[in-house]
């Protein structure tokens, strides 16, 4: 049986792409897959939630500002990197595949020492910088989009297949009506229709925004007088979900908080029918294949690399979300873009349709493409 290390990690957005390729794989043979992913943080419990055996290994943080961090961080990856070599050496795998994040670097590293194969997916627009050290080193890249392709075959030798997003099978499959259940909310088959208002699925990826936590809360009355809103906070903000104290008690049903979805996301997000969302590239990629339109806040400033307002920008330039950023992610302008797709169902639909076009929908599916590349390729 052939062994496959899969790494990548520090937020979700790095590992459940990865989890979807690996169930791909599953389908076409048996594999024995381990991931090599960091010591601490979410990593191991996502992954071994998935049934897929974890390593853990040292890994530090690749910053692009002045830290005295860096400093403990450059022994860190050095640490990631024996560790990396030392546990390849043992498992012996036919190839390694990354999804990105700082993580993945020593492990493609001490796989290319010991001869092998490396296969890395770039999920943003633009690449970050694991990929473009990986892609050094990659005998095959996958990425998102066209565009990112262009970039990086000017700067690599290797194959770059344009797959898009890897996204878990169980999203191709979300049941609106066990959303709906799941929700408390009665079946309708005309989303806010009568006196069931549409539902408004505000979501800030698996750790939460804290900006979008703050403009929910600021105008939950305002929301909740229009909506159902269904608010995943984050594991680590469950505190912020907003006072339902200060809504009137006939509309107090109507805000639906949680820390996390996580079995009922694909449900709960087919019932949705608008979402309010940061862009990272796994929310764009599950809401696209769902057809949801979306208003995205992307995470910008001096603590990112822009990557969320690319992801945005190529999302709102091809007619499937509004973009609020910066200065314009104000309450006054969340709610006016909000009245204007309440008040027009085409638009909304519009939007639904340009997003399934830019993922493929239900019809294409970017694991498959990747696994069944990696099946053929592995020796």
């Amino acid at each position: 049986m052939k062994t496959l290390v899969f790494t990548g990690g520090g937020t979700g957005g790095h590992i459940y792409p990865g989890l979807a390729v690996i169930d791909e794989l599953q389908k076409i043979s048996t594999y024995s897959v381990v991931w090599l992913g960091a010591s601490s943080g979410v990593d191991r419990k996502i992954v071994e939630d998935h049934g897929v055996p974890f390593i853990g290994v040292p890994s530090g943080k690749l910053r692009r500002y002045v830290s005295f961090q860096n400093i403990f961080d450059v022994f860190k990856i050095l640490g990631g990197f024996i560790a990396s070599v030392y546990h390849l050496s043992r498992l012996k795998p036919a190839a390694v595949f990354s999804k990105g994040g700082f993580v993945s670097v020593p492990p493609c590293f001490a796989a290319r020492c010991l001869g092998i194969p490396v296969y890395t997916h770039e999920c943003d627009f633009s690449p970050g910088l694991a990929t473009r050290l990986n892609s050094r080193i990659a005998a095959h890249i996958f990425v998102s989009y066209r565009e990112t392709a262009d970039r990086l075959l000017k700067q690599v030798r290797c194959p770059v297949t344009v797959s898009g997003n890897p996204v878990r099978p169980v999203f191709y499959g979300g049941d609106p009506e066990a959303g709906r259940e799941f929700l408390g909310l009665r079946k309708s088959t005309v989303p806010g229709a009568g006196d069931e208002p549409p539902v408004l699925l505000a979501l800030g990826g698996s750790l939460g925004a804290r900006q979008i936590n703050a403009l929910i809360a600021e105008n939950l009355e305002w929301l909740c007088r229009r909506f159902t809103v269904v608010h995943q906070t984050g594991g680590n903000n469950a505190d912020q979900a907003a006072d339902v104290s200060v809504l009137p008690e006939n509309i107090r049903g109507r805000y639906k908080p949680y820390a996390y979805l996580k079995a009922e996301m694909p449900h709960v997000l087919a019932a949705a029918d608008i979402v309010v969302s940061r862009s990272g590239a796994n929310s764009l990629w599950e809401c696209g294949v769902a057809g949801k339109p979306m208003l995205l806040i992307p995470l910008c400033g001096s603590g990112t690399r822009g990557d969320q307002v690319e992801n945005a920008e190529f999302f709102r330039s091809n007619g499937a979300a509004i973009v609020l950023c910066g200065d314009r992610a104000s309450g006054e302008n969340l709610k006016k873009e909000l009245e204007i797709l309440l008040a027009k169902p085409d638009v909304r639909t519009g939007m639904a349709g340009a997003a399934a076009k830019i993922t493929g929908g239900t019809e294409r599916r970017p694991a498959a493409c990747i696994a069944e590349i990696l099946a053929g390729e592995i020796v």
